[in-house]
C-alpha cells in the first residue's frame, strides 16, 4: 500500500512538471523607435529621394515584441515600422540578448516595409559605397535602432504570463493587387491573439500581405503608413492595454488597391482603417484555447551566385542611377552568399519567414502545402530577419520587370528560397 501511494505521489508530481512546462506563457511590449530629426536620416523606399534626410514626422514609427515560452524553450517575434533590415541588424540584436537565452533560431525580426520610414542601407555597416541613391550608413543610426530592439524584447521577456492563444483567417477582396498582372494575389488576412488567463488582452498579431507605397518619394516625413493606421486603431478598439503587431506577407508584386483621397496620408488612413476594421471583426470571432503546441526551426540556406539581372540597367539600375559595373561592386558589399529561414508555429499558426521580397505565387504555394499539411493558419513572414533582394520563380525572373531587376542571386532563388522555407517547417508540422 506504501509503495501504491509512493507510485501515485510520483505520477501526481510528473504529470504537474510536465504540465506545468507546457503552459504557453508570454509578454509583449512596444517602444518608439523614432529617431530624433537632429540625426539628419534618411527614407527608405524610392531611389529618387537620394538620401536626403525626413522633413518631419507625421506619426511615430514603432518597434513591437511578443516573446512566447512554454517553459523549456521560448521565441521572440520582433515587428517593427521599417522599410527593412540589412543582414547586419539581427546577429547584433541577438548578440546582446544572449544573456536571455536567445540566439539567431529564436528570433524573427519583421519589418512592415513602410517606404517612409528608416532606410535599410543607412543601417547597412557594410555599406561603405555613399551612394545617395542606394542609401547612405550612418552608424549612430545604426547603434540607436538596434538599442531599442533589444530593449523591447528585454521588456517582453521581463513579465511572461500565462496566456490562451487562437487564430482565424478571412478573405479580403478589392484591397490588394498583383502589380506585374501575374494574376497571383493573396487575399487572405490573418489574425492571432494572446489573452492573459484573466481575459485580459496582451498581444494581437495581424497578417496581410501589401506594399505600403501609398506614399511616394516626395513624401517627406516619417511614417509608418497604413500599417500604422491599422495598428493604431486596433489597439484602441480593442483597448485595455493591448499591443497590435502587424507583419507583411509574401508582398513581392503585391500593391494595395489605392483609395479615394486628398493626399497619400488620407489614403493611408482609409486603407489603414479598413483593414483595422476587418481585423477587428475577425478577432472577435477568434476562440482561445490553453497550453497550445509551440515549436520551431532555423534553417540555413545558401544562395545562389550573386549576379545582376540583364534588364538591371533600364530598371533598377536606371532608379537607383547604377551601371552594371557599379552594380557589380554593390552585390559584393550588400547582399550576403547565405541566409536563413526561421518558423515559429503557435497552436494552429505557422509562421514561416521569408528574408525578402518573395513573389505572391511562392508565397500561396508555400501556404498551400502547409495547408494541405493540416496546418489552419500558415502565413508568410515576408523580408524576415534581413532584406537579400525580390524572390521571384524563374519564370517571373526570366520575364523582366523592376522586381527582376533587383532580384539578385539568378533564376534559381525563388526554389533555393522556397526550399529552405519547406525545410524550416517541416519538423513543425508532424
Amino acid at each position: 500500500m506504501k509503495i501504491l501511494l509512493q507510485l501515485t505521489l510520483i505520477f501526481l508530481l510528473s504529470f504537474v512538471i510536465e504540465s506545468s512546462a507546457n503552459e504557453l506563457r508570454a509578454g509583449a511590449a512596444k517602444i518608439d523607435v523614432t529617431p530624433p530629426l537632429e540625426m539628419k536620416f534618411a527614407l527608405g523606399g524610392y531611389g529618387a529621394r537620394m538620401s536626403k534626410p525626413a522633413e518631419s514626422i507625421h506619426d511615430r514609427i514603432w518597434a513591437k515584441a511578443v516573446v512566447v515560452s512554454d517553459g523549456t524553450k521560448k521565441f521572440a517575434i520582433i515587428t517593427s515600422d521599417v522599410l527593412a533590415v540589412p543582414p547586419n541588424v539581427k546577429p547584433q540584436v541577438v548578440q546582446k540578448l544572449a544573456d536571455l537565452g536567445f540566439g539567431v533560431e529564436n528570433v524573427m525580426i519583421l519589418p512592415s516595409h513602410s517606404h517612409t520610414s528608416l532606410d535599410m542601407t543607412a543601417l547597412n555597416d557594410k555599406n561603405t559605397l555613399n551612394i545617395p541613391q542606394i542609401g547612405i550608413f550612418q552608424p549612430e543610426l545604426l547603434h540607436f535602432y538596434v538599442a531599442k530592439l533589444v530593449q523591447v524584447v528585454r521588456d517582453a521577456n521581463a513579465e511572461l504570463t500565462a496566456v490562451k492563444f487562437g487564430a482565424a483567417s478571412a478573405t479580403l477582396d478589392g484591397m490588394n493587387r498583383n502589380r506585374r498582372g501575374d494574376g497571383a494575389v493573396d487575399k487572405e488576412l490573418t489574425v492571432a491573439r494572446l489573452d492573459r488567463e484573466n481575459g485580459k488582452p496582451l498581444a494581437v498579431l495581424v497578417n496581410w500581405t501589401a506594399h505600403p507605397t501609398l506614399m511616394d518619394e516626395n513624401d517627406m516625413f516619417v511614417s509608418s503608413g497604413w500599417p500604422g493606421v491599422m495598428q493604431r486603431e486596433l489597439e484602441a478598439w480593442i483597448g485595455k492595454g493591448v499591443i497590435a503587431l502587424y507583419f507583411n506577407g509574401a508582398e513581392g508584386d503585391q500593391a494595395p488597391v489605392r483609395p479615394q483621397g486628398a493626399s497619400h496620408n488620407e489614403q493611408a488612413e482609409f486603407y489603414g482603417r479598413k483593414v483595422a476594421i476587418a481585423a477587428n471583426h475577425l478577432y472577435r470571432r477568434v476562440a482561445l484555447k490553453d497550453n497550445v503546441p509551440f515549436s520551431y526551426k532555423y534553417q540555413k540556406i545558401d544562395l545562389p551566385r550573386r549576379v545582376a539581372h540583364p534588364d538591371f540597367a533600364k530598371t533598377g539600375g536606371a532608379e537607383y542611377g547604377l551601371d552594371e559595373q557599379s552594380m557589380q561592386v554593390i552585390l559584393q558589399v550588400i547582399a550576403p552568399e547565405t541566409s536563413a529561414s526561421n518558423a515559429v508555429r503557435i497552436g494552429d499558426l505557422l509562421i514561416v519567414g521569408a528574408p525578402g521580397e518573395l513573389a505572391s505565387r511562392l508565397g500561396l504555394d508555400v501556404k498551400n502545402r502547409l495547408k494541405k499539411e493540416g496546418v489552419a493558419h500558415p502565413v508568410i513572414g515576408g523580408l524576415a530577419n534581413e532584406w537579400i533582394s525580390y524572390i521571384l520563380s524563374a519564370e517571373q525572373y526570366k520575364k523582366g520587370g523592376y522586381e527582376s531587376s533587383v532580384s539578385f542571386y539568378g533564376p534559381q532563388l525563388g526554389e533555393t528560397i522556397v526550399t529552405g522555407m519547406i525545410d524550416a517547417v517541416e519538423p513543425l508540422v508532424r
